[in-house]
């Protein structure tokens, strides 16, 4: 982890949450960072569309922020079902995930669908998290690379910076299987996203690039350690407070 590069720790909880059960986790993270006069990393839970407006509200004023997982492209329109990130920035949101694996494989999303999400998380005034990773048949086929680069050129944002983008490498393998690559595997594809990044974008060495795929506890103080990796995407262990805190204080 480079110390020129807060760490960013965020929780995407993906469809689940009701408001019951979801407020006491939140608020239970809200009030250990609230322990820490100024963390040294930023704190980022992403709850389904539904919980956004009360996790803003619950959050408000503290080190935590609160972000949406997906978004369409378009600011408005005759879109049934779809979120723009306009709205998203309405109801407190300050982050937006797009190109997650899920999105990508469920919802046949290309790169050039995550670009545009992208540049509207970027319109909205969000800050765009860009997901990118591979199959365990592309990795299995020694296309590891190939598929990042590809991912990386063809989903950033036109006006990318450091400040309004974040790379989140998640391989799809490693997603709630409990199964995780190296750290020499995850530095070998960091420095390869860093390496691609330099030749798309001016202050490259600046923006935040994250990994994510069955980090834990357990697991997370090791991978946080391996060079060009800025934090983490965590999905299952986000859900509940007394899992998520562990992998947020080996950024604290």
């Amino acid at each position: 982890m480079s110390k020129q590069r807060r760490p960013l720790i965020a929780g995407n909880w993906k469809m689940n949450g009701l408001a019951g059960s979801a407020a006491p986790e939140l608020q239970e993270l809200v009030k250990r960072a609230g322990e820490h006069s100024d963390p040294a990393c930023d704190i980022l839970i992403c709850p389904p569309a539904t919980l956004i407006d009360k996790m803003a509200g619950l959050a408000k004023g503290s080190a935590v922020k609160i972000g949406g997982q997906d978004c369409h492209a378009n600011e408005s329109g005759a879109h049934t079902g779809d979120i723009s990130a306009e709205m998203l920035k309405d109801t407190g949101a300050d982050y937006c995930i797009v190109g997650h694996s899920e999105r990508r494989a469920d919802h046949g999303e290309s790169n050039a669908v995550v670009k545009a999400k992208a540049e509207a998380a970027l319109r909205a005034g969000l800050t765009a998290i860009v997901c990118v990773g591979e199959t365990l048949a592309e990795r299995e086929g020694d296309k590891t690379l190939d598929v990042i680069s590809d991912q990386v050129r063809n989903s950033l944002p036109e006006g990318a910076t450091a400040g309004n983008t974040v790379i989140a490498y998640e391989p799809v393998w490693a997603i709630g299987t409990g199964k995780t690559p190296t750290p020499e595997d995850v530095a070998v594809v960091h420095a390869h996203i860093r390496k691609e990044l330099g030749s798309l974008m001016g202050d490259s060495e600046a923006v935040r690039v994250l990994y994510g795929g069955s980090v834990k506890g357990s697991n997370a103080a090791e991978l946080m350690a391996v060079e060009n990796v800025d934090g983490a995407l965590v999905g299952g262990a986000s859900l509940k407070a007394s899992d998520f805190w562990p992998i947020v204080e080996t950024s604290i």
